[in-house]
């Protein structure tokens, strides 16, 4: 079969891959152009990760999370990255991370990645609205394996949904 146009997950890991042959992030060569699409694709990113923490803090957190964001930011090692996070009373009470997602251009990095606060890394290569959109799967994947993890690092009870018989 053949396509003329990949879906979302496997055309962001053609571009992916595109930029590693070609030694460029989008159009970018230099650091600093693959900077500027890193700033622009955290601004579309942006809508889309608190979406999902927005999913996550209704449907097992009950509304009792607190969704921060920190906007981009430049990290210890002269990279970039920006972080939304949801947190919670019982997440807080366990001395646990809360869940993260978060888009990060290290600085010895060719380009952009996506991870959790316990889970590895997914390629970040979203140029317009839509490519971020379609970066909804993945980020829901960051979440929920996240917050998999962090059950693990304590126990069910910290998903109230969970304590509250909503699971059923």
């Amino acid at each position: 079969m053949s396509r003329t146009t990949a879906p979302g997950p496997t055309a962001a890991l053609l571009r992916h891959f595109a930029d590693l042959r070609d030694g460029t992030h989008g159009d970018a060569a230099s650091r600093q152009g693959k900077e500027r699409h890193f700033a622009a694709t955290v601004a579309l990113l942006d809508p889309y990760a608190r979406q999902v923490l927005g999913e996550f803090d209704a449907d097992l957190l009950l509304g009792t999370g607190t969704v921060t964001a920190t906007g981009l930011r430049r990290t210890p090692d002269g990279g970039l990255d920006a972080v939304w996070a949801l947190s919670w009373p019982d997440q807080r009470a366990a001395g646990i991370a809360p869940i993260t997602l978060r888009a990060f251009y290290g600085a010895g990095f060719h380009h952009p990645h996506l991870q959790g606060a316990t889970v590895g890394e997914w390629p970040l290569n979203a140029f317009t609205d839509e490519q971020a959109a379609q970066e909804l799967p993945t980020l829901r994947a960051i979440a929920a394996a996240d917050l998999h993890n962090l059950v693990f690092q304590r126990d069910f009870r910290i998903v109230p949904a969970t304590v509250d018989g909503a699971s059923r």
